[in-house]
C-alpha cells in the first residue's frame, strides 16, 4: 500500500495512548466550498495513512476528526464534538498533520 500525500497521527494525551478508531475526513477548499476527497479511521497506533492520493495539488485542505464519537466510545465527556485542522499544501513533500487530543483541549503541529 502506498502512503497518501497527507497522513495523520492522533495521540490521546489524556489517556496516554494512541487514539484508535477515530474517523478522519480529508477535504479540499475548492470554489468557495469544501469538497471531500477521502475518509479513513485511525488504526491501533492512532495513524491514518490512506487519506487520499499520493500527490495533491497546491491549495487549502482540511482534516476533520470525529472526536465526539471517539470519546463517546470511551464513555468520556468532551468539549469538542469534532476538530477541523485547516492547512496549506504548497509542494510535493509529504504532509504529516498530527493531533494531540484530550477531552477539553487539543494541539497540532507540522510533523515529518
Amino acid at each position: 500500500m502506498s502512503v497518501s500525500h497527507v497522513t495523520t497521527h492522533i495521540l490521546d494525551t489524556g489517556a496516554g495512548r494512541p487514539a484508535a478508531g477515530v474517523a478522519v475526513v480529508l477535504s479540499k477548499h475548492d470554489a468557495g466550498t469544501w469538497r471531500e476527497l477521502a475518509s479513513s479511521s485511525t488504526d491501533a497506533d492512532g495513524r491514518a495513512k490512506d487519506l487520499g492520493p499520493e500527490q495533491l495539488d497546491p491549495g487549502h485542505y482540511k482534516l476533520n476528526f470525529a472526536t465526539g464519537a471517539y470519546y463517546a466510545g470511551q464513555q468520556t465527556q468532551t468539549f469538542f464534538p469534532e476538530v477541523d485542522l485547516v492547512f496549506e499544501v504548497t509542494g510535493p513533500e509529504h504532509y504529516h498533520v498530527p493531533l494531540l487530543l484530550s477531552p477539553f483541549a487539543y494541539s497540532t503541529y507540522r510533523g515529518s
